[in-house]
């Protein structure tokens, strides 16, 4: 089994490298990263689906099971919530069809 520990370092590296690489891009190319941030968010939440199917399997405790069930739910909000602002950044886009 993996320490916790580094479980904690890993996570707190790759919050600090996100933030780094997010904190350069261009407004002009938000929406298109917004969208391809929503795929990966879909990884998030198989990642999340596997991890709990795998702690109920091998026995865990009822903490792991819990939050488990708690990222499922968190990165479904985070798929569903992406989609939904990503495609109403588009239609902002779109031209408005004139008036008969």
């Amino acid at each position: 089994m993996i320490h916790p520990l580094i479980l904690v370092a890993v996570f707190a590296v790759c919050t600090v490298a996100g933030y780094f690489i997010i904190r350069q891009v261009p407004s002009l190319l938000h929406t298109p990263l917004m969208s391809g941030m929503n795929a990966l968010s879909g990884v998030t939440l198989v990642g999340a689906l596997t991890a709990t199917g795998i702690s109920l399997l091998a026995g865990e405790g009822i903490w792991a099971q819990l939050f488990g069930c708690a990222a499922i739910i968190l990165a479904t909000i985070n798929v569903f919530g992406g989609f939904g602002i990503t495609h109403r950044m588009l239609r902002m886009f779109n031209k408005k069809k004139p008036r008969s």
